[in-house]
């Protein structure tokens, strides 16, 4: 059964984008945890926005399930997350080299560096997660590098409308799931999930976790946040 993360980014873009206090993501973090969620997720840029360091260190306060820090492969971004002991820190592209075409890192080619970044997270008793592209190289590349986890950008799955080429889709992400257990890797997915789509991809045996955070922000217009996290994880349950 896998567990719902819910990313707070699109509430923290929503109050800047009104240059305003209001809307609160440390608030919408409370809610999440109130309607169910297993765990909170906290992207970081290098100008601190939309989410900042205020919000980072009353996260780590308040947040009781599982807190997953997103930041770049960056020494000064990474001792930023490592500062507050998250759960659980997951490294991204950040527009340098390393990243691929896609959504996700190029872990095949910078295996070193990766390994690097992950000793140093690891050595402080947090778990690390990659956002890859699902491809078998790049899992490999993680598991040779010596993450924890990875985390499948699912893009591609979650953006065809045809019916032929999602259960293809859905099939190619059920063999690298499984891959992914072989390799002693734990499986997060995450890309455009919403209510439509979640199903399929939580009745995938070997995921483990599942980030959302627009879809949960947009239902929560009309339901309330709470009801919006609640609705999620009846749908992965």
């Amino acid at each position: 059964m896998a567990r719902l993360g819910v990313n707070i980014e699109p509430v923290a873009a929503l109050r800047m984008l009104g240059h305003r206090s209001e809307a609160d993501p440390v608030t919408a973090a409370i809610y999440a945890e109130v309607g169910g969620c297993d765990g909170i997720v906290c992207p970081l840029s290098h100008e601190m926005q939309p989410v900042s360091e205020r919000d980072l260190k009353l996260l780590r306060e308040i947040v009781k399930t599982h807190l997953n820090i997103i930041v770049p492969n960056d020494e000064r971004m990474i001792s930023t997350a490592l500062a507050v002991s998250p759960d659980m820190i997951t490294i991204v592209p950040g527009g340098k080299a390393g990243g691929t075409a896609g959504r996700g890192l190029d872990i095949m080619g910078h295996v070193q560096e990766y390994s690097n970044t992950i000793n140093t997270i690891q050595n402080q008793d947090v778990v690390v997660n990659l956002l890859i592209e699902p491809e078998i190289h790049q899992i490999k590349a993680a598991a040779k590098a010596g993450s924890d986890y990875v985390e499948l950008h699912v893009g591609g799955y979650t953006s065809t409308q045809e019916y032929r080429e999602r259960a293809d889709q859905l099939e190619h992400l059920k063999s690298l799931t499984l891959a992914c257990d072989k390799m002693g890797l734990g499986v997060s997915v995450a890309g455009g999930l919403n209510f439509q789509n979640v199903s399929d991809i939580a009745a995938l045996d070997k995921v483990e976790e599942i980030n959302v955070g627009h879809a949960i922000a947009a239902r929560g217009l009309w339901t309330g946040y709470e009801n919006a996290v609640r609705d999620m994880v009846a749908l992965l349950r």
